[in-house]
This record gives C-alpha cells, structure tokens and sequence, in this order.
C-alpha cells in the first residue's frame, strides 16, 4: 500500500473525514431527530431529578438533579453513538453507501469514519445537556469539564463497540432497532443512570455488572464529584476498574463487531 495512491493511508484517512462529516451535517439538518434526542435527556434530569429529590436528598444528601445530569449525560453519549452505528444497516440501501462501499476504502475505514462521525453527533448532544444543565444551575466549572471529557469520551467510544456489534449480530436494520431498545432501556434503571447502586441486593449488582453502561456513568460520576464530600455516595465502584472494564469492552466490542460486519460484507 502507498501512502500516496488511491488506497493509501491519505486516502483512508480522508474517507474516514468524509463519512464522519456526512454524520455530522445528517444531524444539523434532521433538526427534529435532535430535538427529539435532547427532550428526553431534558426530562430525566429536570423531570425525574426534582421528583426524586425528597428520597435522594433525604439518603444520601446529594443534589438529585445534579446527580441525574452526570448519569444521564453518560446514557445519552452512549445511546446516541451506539444508535448511530445501527444506521450503517440503512446507509447500505442508500446511494452513497453503495459508493463506499465499491471504493477502494476498506471496511475498517467505513467503522473508523462511522464511530468518529456518530461520536461528534453524541458529543453535540452532549453538549446541548451541558448547557441545560447549568442553565438550570448544576454546578459546572471548567476543571469539571475537563475532568470529565476523558469519561464523555469513553461513553461515545463503548457506545459505538456496543452499537457495531448489534449490527454485526443483527444485520437488518428492523430487528437491530428493536433488539436496541430492548438491551438499552434496562440499562437506565440497572446501570445506575439515575441514582446510584450503593446497597442494593447482591443478584441486583450482579445484574448490573453486565450492563456495560454502568461503568461509564460510574467514571463519569467520579469525574465530575471527584474531591467533593459527596463522592462516596455518588460513586459505586473504583475509577481504575471502571476504565479497565471499559477499555476490555471496547476492544472485545470493536474487535468482535469489525470481523463479524467486514464478514457479512464479504459473503453478500
């Protein structure tokens, strides 16, 4: 392979610019699919988060509200980049994804273009909860915000792994959708999304050590309360073993999910 020639590296690394702007544009101009994705992230955290403030407060005397916002801005990181690679599935049947996909691009190009293009669209949802949230007066200083970009990064990154496979598992888009809500609505109440799991049953953890969200919010959760007297109610495990869970997942999502799709691709 040349780095100059039509395969090379320039060129991968331009396909992968090229699909990740396409991602990006999709979303400023489906103007109702964002506002759709930003109400209900909006309603958890005002809506829920002052409903749940008399018991949350009263236990563990934290802020509800504030404790929502960082579980939340993780689900709605990951949930947003992880639906975004099941569009893969439909932009086979559209014209431009028939042109990508007879380009000399390889199909790792295709993935990389994808989970970078649908990571930006989940971190410009991200950032749209962000400015609620302090508008509604979460605290949010900038050493917060660079504390838990590493942790908002992991969100999209995991999400995309778990998206990829669910599409390499579940080629056509229908059974990929359903399937999704399916592995992503229990995650809110067992990953901790909401409020934290410190105290819960034993079968109840180990439900939720499944659930590959629950890190993410964890390491989100420890970001943003990190230094503060709340931390240890806000925060259920070790940032450490959360980061390393992470990484072991999004190896095992990408690694398993690139084969299996880069297979179906070949055997069409």
């Amino acid at each position: 392979m040349t780095v100059s020639g039509r395969t090379g590296l320039g060129y991968q690394f331009g396909g992968i610019a090229v699909i990740a702007q396409r991602d990006v544009l999709k979303l400023l101009r489906d103007r109702p699919r964002l506002a759709v994705n930003l109400v209900f992230p909006v309603l958890l955290v005002a809506g829920l988060g002052n409903l749940l403030q008399p018991t949350v407060g009263k236990v563990t005397g934290l802020n509800a509200v504030t404790l929502s916002f960082t579980g939340v801005l993780a689900a709605t990181l990951f949930q947003s980049t992880a639906a975004g690679m099941i569009s893969i599935v439909e932009d086979r049947e559209t014209d431009f994804a028939r042109v990508l996909f007879v380009t000399p691009i390889a199909r790792l190009t295709l993935i990389s273009g994808k989970i970078a293009g649908e990571s930006l669209v989940a971190l410009v949802q991200g950032a749209c909860v962000l400015a609620f949230a302090a508008a509604i007066g979460v605290p949010i200083s900038w050493g917060t915000l660079l504390a838990m970009a590493p942790a908002c990064l992991a969100c999209c990154l995991l999400g995309a792994g778990f998206g990829l496979v669910t599409i390499a598992v579940l080629p056509t888009q229908r059974s990929a959708m359903q399937v999704f809500q399916f592995l992503i609505i229990p995650q809110y109440a067992l990953a901790g999304v909401l409020v934290p799991l410190n105290g819960v049953a034993r079968w109840l953890s180990a439900v939720s050590a499944v659930m590959p969200l629950r890190y993410v919010v964890d390491l989100t959760r420890a970001a943003y309360y990190r230094g503060t007297p709340g931390y240890r109610e806000a925060v259920t495990g070790s940032p450490a073993v959360d980061a390393v869970v992470t990484v072991a997942l999004l190896v095992v999502f990408l690694a398993v999910g690139s084969l299996l799709f880069s297979y179906r691709e070949r055997t069409r």
